[in-house]
């Protein structure tokens, strides 16, 4: 007897484009992961700077998760504020904020980074620019004394912490008061957090910690921070191996300013970095490249970290077209 055959009606071919193996992996995973790595930083600074950094990054969370929701209304988009982009956008702007920075500082910075920087290019995935840094880079410009007035240093001691007002270690660095910098600050304080800073970049403990988590969760890749630290470290070295006395090490440039959190944290963004490895070491190269040179420079910024990734963004476009991999089963072409 032979096989009864199918009906060719019920036939079917389904057809669809790589990759056809699924990660597991979403935005919101991802996201909220991101989150979480933040976590550590967050507390810290919280725990160091008070009731005024908590405000800080509440203010500014809650601007940005409002202000993703009222522009996902009015551009008659899917509703996405819980997929966690919106959160990481508020939290990041927000250690990147002085610990007295005023609310309505926050705010601004809240609905621009969303606004500006994010919706109006058509949401995640689309902008070109990281918001947070985008939002930061506006605050800088806009309101450079708000942005830098409102500094303290947390100093620990055996009834808890208490702060202290002055300058941050990058500005005095800026100001060639090397003096006072080498006898202020050591570099334990540096590694620990007990330093003049925003919210979140002042403990490179806590930053690494939750860079760790990020790196074991593959969330990120090592290529754009290491390039990028390796950079900073070789061109900031050289000038001090040359005169000790006018530049500060490359340990002190590592574990200061915003660095280690624009390092793991910004430059690494998914949607504004490139895609290859040698693009994303290009990438971290040309970072390293424009912060050492705004720090060791005279001029109005001590810190260049915010610039350099912003600049680096525009580049990505030009990296992913330049050093994308070959096509499987493409043959090289031959010389003539």
């Amino acid at each position: 007897m032979s096989e009864q055959k199918r009906p060719e009606s019920e036939l079917r071919l389904w057809v669809s484009s790589s990759p056809h193996i699924h990660s597991g992996d979403s935005i919101a995973g991802i996201m909220w992961r991101v989150n979480l790595a933040l976590l550590p930083a967050t507390l810290l600074g919280i725990y160091l700077f008070g009731i005024h950094a908590l405000r800080v990054i509440l203010v500014t969370l809650a601007s940005s998760v409002i202000t993703e929701a009222i522009l996902l209304k009015v551009f008659k988009r899917d509703t996405t504020i819980w997929d966690g982009s919106a959160w990481v956008t508020g939290l990041l702007l927000a250690l990147n904020l002085p610990p007295k920075a005023p609310n309505w500082l926050c705010v601004v910075g809240g609905v621009f980074a969303i606004l500006v920087a994010k919706q109006i290019f058509g949401g995640l995935g689309y902008n070109p620019f990281n918001p947070a840094l985008a939002s930061r880079v506006f605050l800088l410009i806009a309101f450079p004394e708000q942005m830098s007035a409102y500094w303290y240093k947390p100093v620990k001691n055996f009834l808890g912490v208490v702060t202290q007002t002055g300058a941050s270690p990058l500005g005095l660095l800026d100001q060639g008061r090397l003096g006072e910098l080498f006898a202020g600050f050591k570099l334990t304080d540096l590694f620990i957090g007990t330093v003049n800073g925003c919210i979140g970049e002042v403990s490179v403990l806590a930053l690494l910690i939750g860079a760790g988590y990020l790196l074991w969760k593959k969330i990120i890749t090592w290529e754009i921070p290491i390039s990028y630290l390796v950079t900073v470290a070789i061109i900031t070295g050289i000038f001090w191996l040359i005169n000790p006395d006018r530049y500060a090490s490359p340990v002190f440039h590592l574990c200061s300013g915003g660095l280690m959190l624009g390092a793991w944290f910004m430059a690494t963004d998914m949607v504004t970095s490139p895609m290859t490895r040698i693009g994303q070491i290009l990438f971290g190269v040309g970072c390293g490249i424009i912060t050492a040179v705004i720090r060791l420079a005279p001029g109005g910024f001590p810190e260049g970290v915010s610039f350099s990734i912003l600049m680096m963004n525009a580049c990505t476009p030009l990296l992913d077209r330049y050093f994308r991999p070959r096509v499987f089963g493409e043959l090289k072409k031959e010389s003539a």
